[in-house]
């Protein structure tokens, strides 16, 4: 797989760099190189679908990076931010960012977060190409960004998911730390099946095969116990009716 790749720096020489990167990575294409934001911006509308990959620049003038980003959405090319300022890499994460390079890098960091675009690009095709299914089965696994990548996640792993503003934290029974990724716990909720998972709380959904134990309206899953909020109240009740 080839990705088509932009590079945007209004620094010459940092411009150049990774612009020779690009051309010396195989499955890299490069497709343009802009001095400024509002240069490729423009080549990105009157182009639509040509670029899969850029390489963004974070300070540049009239329109930097996050920006630039943030205009492009989720149905624009995959973003790395270059910069030299690593207090940005919050941000970077906020606007979906498949990785933050901070300046100077050196050809073995660009490759890997090169690689990570790559990744991210087959593991989106398979999943746009593959068969629908025939029958009643559901995936066993999901796929989650979190820490600048594509996070294959079992199903059978989640103990419980919890809402945080803006991001999810999706509490795991292989390892102690958490999955955080950036998305609503609305849409978390709409990834996972209803057959296995409930929201019961507006902070929290949970794996039903995992509750060890329910009390006065609180589920205990592990040690940790979580409240079932009154708007939740009724649809729990009914699903423990069939148990009880």
């Amino acid at each position: 797989m080839t990705l088509r790749t932009i590079a945007v720096d209004d620094e010459p020489l940092a411009l150049g760099l990774v612009a020779s990167f690009i051309q010396k990575t195989p499955f890299l294409e490069l497709v343009g190189k802009f001095g400024s934001a509002v240069e490729a911006l423009k080549y990105l509308h009157e182009h639509p679908g040509a670029v899969d990959l850029a390489f963004l620049d974070i300070q540049m003038q009239e329109l930097n990076g996050l920006e630039l980003a943030r205009v492009l959405g989720p149905t624009g090319p995959r973003v790395i931010f270059t910069t030299a300022f690593s207090q940005y890499a919050l941000e970077g994460y906020r606007v979906d960012a498949l990785d933050y390079l901070v300046k100077p890098f050196n050809y073995e960091e660009f490759l890997r977060a090169a690689g990570k675009a790559r990744a991210y690009a087959e593991l989106t095709s398979q999943h746009a190409t593959a068969p629908a299914a025939t029958g009643p089965e559901e995936e066993e696994y999901l796929f989650l960004k979190a820490e600048y990548q594509l996070v294959r996640v079992a199903l059978n792993d989640i103990l419980y998911v919890e809402g945080l503003k803006d991001y999810v934290k999706v509490h795991l029974k292989s390892t102690p730390r958490a999955l955080l990724s950036l998305m609503s716990l609305k849409a978390m909720e709409e990834k996972l099946p209803t057959r296995r998972f409930m929201r019961i709380h507006r902070s929290f959904i949970v794996a039903l095969d995992k509750i060890e134990a329910v009390r006065r309206l609180t589920v205990q899953i592990g040690a940790i116990t979580i409240p079932v909020g009154d708007q939740y109240k009724d649809a729990f009740l009914q699903f423990l009716s069939r148990w009880t």
